[in-house]
């Protein structure tokens, strides 16, 4: 199984030295405790983004420049506000896509899944790789908090990305997620993540 977004390239952020980034950086933020803490704001950055993209609030036929990107980043931080620990649940993320979008008279819809750990309530592989395809089918990036990477080392504790697609086998013995963070293309191994994280995370994704 194959699942992504549509058009990746409504992503594709180019500097003043025309150099091309995948994605928000979270180092673009002014502050110092924006670029330490800037990872939630940065993902939500980047869905926001994309989604104005898709349903042509932006122009699709040319890349966002950083500098305009930098300035969506600013806005979101004001909804997505980081606390001491950072935005580390699902539910700051995803109140924060709604103030956010509330002010920007948009109609947002959202779907959230928190991953824990206990063993008894822990969603499995199936539940977790269901949920990243239905976010990707409606055609939006989705937001994965990862507070414990595990043995999955292209993946930082405490930390957001955005995933952008998966491929999985029927069996699921191989899921493999492709992200955008730090704007840059990476690879994670989803099962891998799933078997070794000792605090768990979660996912979210919104449409407007």
């Amino acid at each position: 199984m194959i699942r992504s977004i549509s058009n990746k390239q409504y992503l594709t952020i180019i500097d003043r030295n025309d150099q091309n980034h995948y994605g928000c950086n979270q180092e673009w933020f002014g502050t110092k405790w924006q670029r330490l803490a800037g990872c939630g704001p940065s993902v939500a950055s980047n869905i926001f983004g994309y989604l104005y993209k898709r349903n042509g609030y932006r122009n699709t036929n040319e890349f966002y420049t950083k500098s305009e990107f930098v300035t969506l980043m600013e806005e979101i931080w004001k909804h997505v506000t980081p606390t001491v620990r950072g935005v580390n649940t699902t539910k700051i993320f995803y109140k924060g896509l709604v103030s956010y979008a509330e002010i920007k008279n948009l109609n947002l819809s959202y779907r959230f899944l928190d991953i824990i750990t206990d063993k008894h309530e822990k969603p499995s592989l199936s539940d977790i790789t269901t949920f990243i395809a239905e976010g990707l089918e409606k055609d939006t990036p989705v937001a994965f908090l990862n507070l414990c990477n595990g043995k999955e080392k292209n993946l930082d504790k405490w930390h957001w990305v955005t995933v952008v697609s998966m491929i999985c086998t029927d069996d699921l013995s191989k899921v493999i997620l492709e992200i955008f963070d730090e704007g840059l293309i990476k690879q994670v191994d989803l099962k891998l993540w799933c078997e070794t994280t000792t605090l768990g995370g979660g996912l979210v994704y919104a449409c407007i």
